[in-house]
């Protein structure tokens, strides 16, 4: 009889376990707190304008939410030009959708900050903001095509809405209108439902879009829209949150700040003031947790992110 072949043993895993490349995993994540820190600050700054006050404190926070900003855009640049394919892994999964639509919206607000030092600058920045978007678009369709019917779901991000008033308004209120069906349809999980509150963005963004161009009858009919979704946002407050603190509270802090801006612009300075104040309070505390996050490297692991 034969003697049984040993059997070789197995090597053991690698320990520590390796790390990967700086910036290899940087998660789009982490830009929809960014957007709600530099919409959080233009809020401020234009609050203070209409009561007579100093803007300077709005002008530092500015300023460190663009550095932030750069910053994060440097990582996932990095990251980019060590796999370009990874944006399209990216794009396959919501955080990474949502995530990298505020960096290019990031942009934009930017660009509106830099108006008051430098209008090249700002020009500059903004059409390098809307071609990235539109860049991004043109992918999420490619990669939209190709999943599945239940990964098609509308999500309400229209940023657009900055610059292209006219255009997108039909397109909002056809994006309001699937939402409004899929969620009578079938309720959202909990884990998901903070995204409801990005359709206050839209609303909050073409009242002050028409305050701006000079339609005040069209700006007071979306400030007032606005502020009713945020009332009925409140009122779900409880539903809304029942899953818990997660990276998707990112997603309260841009429309709230958006809110408080376009409420302040229409002449409801009571309820902008307030708005604003509650923003204060809501916003750096989630983007607090979400850099920790980031930080200490769990963001991507929470969050799927793709790695370079």
């Amino acid at each position: 009889m034969n003697d049984p072949i040993p059997l070789r043993p197995k090597s053991p895993p690698p320990f520590p376990v390796p790390r990967p490349a700086r910036f290899a995993r940087t998660p789009p994540a982490v830009f929809p707190v960014i957007l709600g820190l530099l919409g959080l600050g233009l809020a401020l700054k234009r609050t203070l304008g209409t009561l007579g006050l100093d803007a300077g404190i709005a002008d530092a926070a500015l300023g460190a939410f663009t550095a932030l900003w750069g910053f994060a855009v440097f990582a996932y640049a990095a990251k980019m030009l060590r796999r370009a394919s990874v944006v399209m892994d990216d794009l396959r999964v919501l955080p990474g959708r949502t995530g990298l639509a505020a960096l290019s919206m990031g942009g934009m607000l930017v660009a509106a900050e830099l108006t008051a030092f430098s209008l090249t600058a700002a020009k500059a920045v903004l059409i390098g903001s809307l071609a990235l978007h539109l860049v991004q678009a043109v992918l999420l369709v490619i990669v939209l095509r190709g999943s599945p019917p239940e990964g098609r779901m509308v999500t309400p991000w229209t940023p657009l809405a900055l610059v292209l008033l006219a255009l997108t308004i039909p397109v909002a209120l056809v994006i309001w209108a699937i939402s409004a069906v899929q969620l009578i349809r079938r309720i959202p999980p909990a884990p998901l439902r903070p995204m409801l509150v990005i359709h206050l963005a839209p609303a909050s963004l073409f009242a002050s879009v028409a305050a701006l161009a000079g339609q005040g009858a069209l700006a007071q009919g979306f400030a007032a829209l606005a502020f009713i979704l945020l009332l009925l946002l409140l009122m779900s407050a409880r539903w809304i949150t029942v899953s818990g603190f997660s990276v998707l509270w990112g997603s309260f802090t841009f429309p709230l700040a958006a809110c408080a801006s376009a409420l302040i612009l229409t002449g409801w300075t009571v309820a902008g003031v307030v708005v604003l104040v509650a923003a204060l309070g809501v916003v750096p505390v989630i983007a607090w947790k979400v850099l920790v996050l980031w930080g200490s490297g769990q963001l991507a692991a929470r969050t799927n992110a793709a790695e370079a």
